[in-house]
């Protein structure tokens, strides 16, 4: 089994410490990262890679046109080991989409209005069993959704798995700029345009961040990597359960709440009249999103197509805020809409083309399946 230990130790009274780093049975680790993130020297029993320079560059913070001051952080969790993260501070539906005045759900939490939140740069590699945002590692994946949520709250208080109202944000935020993400969606390389690459390592999929900046949220650097394609993404906080699409309030998944099949956090998506927002996918693969009431003629099937051809029979501004919407007219909607309960993959994986993007959606994951094909990554609160 992969190990990693760090000891940090004060070596005089000007409170300066010493950091020593060993890790061992890794089959890659990039050292110019270790060497940056903790200074001095990695051993360990594992062959490195060092072919490929540090992509993290300290920089200052950025206020954009729609109001969302971001930049590049490290944060380390409790067990001493660092992640790196972006900071999003507080924004308005008003300011991000000419939606009300209300703060983005991504920044309230417990009923308490929180300055800024943390978001992993990159899809998380596993570490001592625990999620950490690292460049140019292999991402952590075959894991099903409630143990990344547990392993994700094991790293602290203010620790989660990324949640849908923040994936919500970052999705809105590029299509507001202008700067959907590219991605690794043809083996390796962004299907549209392949001289943007990454790095394979296997299966066609690509070490955290290694593609070029237009892989990231604002297409800069030291924007939030890998949100389109590469590996799908589990989300915390929403569902479909027998044809509803389910969420809890504001970003209270945020939180070690009772997400179980029956528990009680789970809330409707609703429309902008309070109706019920529900999926109607039929057997010739037509999906519509609409709140009037099921009727006898009512369809249940699982099928998918592009976000240009769902029909959105209803005005929803909660929907925007998740960004459930043809934010991406080309990215791929798939609902599973008979009985049962549907977890979201988001993003798409390193073969899927155009239909591949942030607003890339599918509803057909039991919540116990796992995959070499479905990662995630941690965020970050801090609490009051």
């Amino acid at each position: 089994m992969a190990d990693i230990k760090i000891k940090q130790t004060s070596v005089g009274g000007d409170y300066s410490t010493e950091t020593y780093f060993e890790a061992n049975g890794y089959d890659y680790l990039n050292e110019d990262l270790i060497k940056a993130l903790f200074g001095g020297e990695a051993a360990g029993d594992g062959p490195k890679n060092c072919e490929k320079a540090l992509p993290v560059e300290v920089a200052q913070p950025i206020v954009r046109d729609d109001g969302v001051k971001e930049e590049t952080v490290v944060i380390y969790d409790d067990f001493g080991i660092p992640s790196i993260m972006r900071k999003f501070s507080r924004v308005t539906n008003a300011e991000l989409f000419g939606g009300s005045d209300k703060p983005h759900p991504a920044f309230v939490i417990g009923g308490e209005v929180y300055d800024e939140i943390y978001i992993s740069v990159y899809p998380n590699t596993e570490i001592n069993g625990k999620p950490y945002s690292l460049p140019f590692m292999k991402p952590w994946t075959s894991i099903a959704n409630d143990d990344a949520a547990r392993a994700c709250f094991a790293k602290g208080a203010g620790w989660h798995m990324m949640t849908a109202a923040e994936w919500g944000l970052v999705a809105n935020i590029s299509l507001k700029n202008g700067t959907l993400p590219h991605g690794n969606t043809a083996s390796g390389k962004y299907h549209a345009d392949p001289s943007e690459c990454g790095e394979v390592y296997e299966y066609g999929r690509t070490l955290a961040g290694s593609g070029p900046a237009t892989w990231t949220h604002n297409h800069q650097p030291d924007g939030v990597h890998d949100l389109c394609g590469n590996i799908w993404e589990m989300l915390r906080g929403m569902r479909v359960r027998n044809g509803m699409p389910q969420t809890v309030k504001d970003n209270d998944a945020a939180m070690d709440i009772d997400l179980s099949l029956d528990g009680e956090a789970w809330c409707a998506v609703r429309d902008d009249a309070g109706e019920k927002v529900r999926f109607s996918v039929n057997d010739e693969g037509e999906i519509a999103i609409t709140s009037t009431p099921e009727t006898e003629d009512t369809e249940h099937n699982y099928d998918g197509c592009e976000w240009s051809d769902a029909e959105m029979d209803c005005e929803s501004e909660q929907l925007h805020e998740l960004a459930l919407f043809d934010g991406e007219p080309n990215a791929y909607l798939y609902v599973n809409s008979t009985v049962g309960e549907y977890f979201p993959n988001r993003g798409g994986n390193w073969s899927h083309g155009a239909y591949a993007g942030v607003f890339s959606t599918y509803f057909d994951n039991a919540r116990t399946s796992t995959s070499p094909g479905i990662g995630f990554r941690s965020a970050f609160y801090k609490k009051h």
